[in-house]
């Protein structure tokens, strides 16, 4: 429930104590509330005897939402939810997985949700359907460490309204019909998006 409208428990606005702004103060209590509802789930798979064999994955749909009024939420990424600037897109995804995935595990390239579907289904030991067209791509040999240093994805694409994205390792390229504008970033050199390089490559 970390979303609009930002209404929190008043012992969660409490607990968190005083901050800067009152907005601030209440985002910090639903995180609160979302740490809690999670501690809940991993809790009853505890007690069901399932946690040892359960993959959790804990990711966003997308970056903070500029209308809330907290100006630093995706800091130090330039944009927004809706837009398809880092701010609007990269999110962290967590996974959790005993025994299967090691504690602490790291892995910094980049992934998508079109991939949690065969990810979940390769862990399930599920087949993919035949006769669909799947984009993803399993990233649990990532999770774990056996894909090496190798890459899920060479390219990922984003389309939403009028703006379209493809990133290329790690050239992103995005193309915006209103107002017209074109942005090229080396995200390896320049992952906050501050030098648009369109012109001159």
């Amino acid at each position: 429930s970390v979303h609009t409208p930002l209404l929190a428990k008043k012992a969660d606005f409490d607990a968190v104590g005083p901050m800067s702004s009152e907005r601030e103060r209440v985002y910090a209590a639903l995180i609160v509330a979302l740490d809690r509802s999670v501690g809940r789930i991993v809790q009853a798979l505890k007690e069901e005897g399932m946690a040892e064999n359960a993959l959790i994955v804990f990711s966003s749909d997308n970056g903070g939402p500029g209308y809330i009024g907290l100006p630093e939420i995706n800091k130090p990424f330039r944009g927004w939810k809706l837009s398809l600037f880092e701010g609007g897109i990269r999110v962290p995804m967590f996974m959790s997985w005993p025994g299967k995935i090691p504690a602490g595990r790291q892995v910094q390239a980049p992934v998508a949700h079109i991939d949690l579907m065969p990810t979940l289904a390769a862990a399930a030991g599920a087949a993919l359907p035949k006769g669909v067209a799947i984009d993803g791509v399993n990233i649990l040999p990532h999770a774990t460490g056996k894909a090496g240093d190798t890459r899920p994805h060479e390219t990922i694409f984003w389309q939403s309204d009028g703006y379209r994205v493809v990133r290329h390792l790690d050239w992103k390229l995005q193309l915006v019909d209103k107002p017209s504008a074109v942005y090229l970033y080396d995200l390896a050199t320049d992952p906050t998006e501050k030098t648009n390089l369109a012109a001159a490559r």
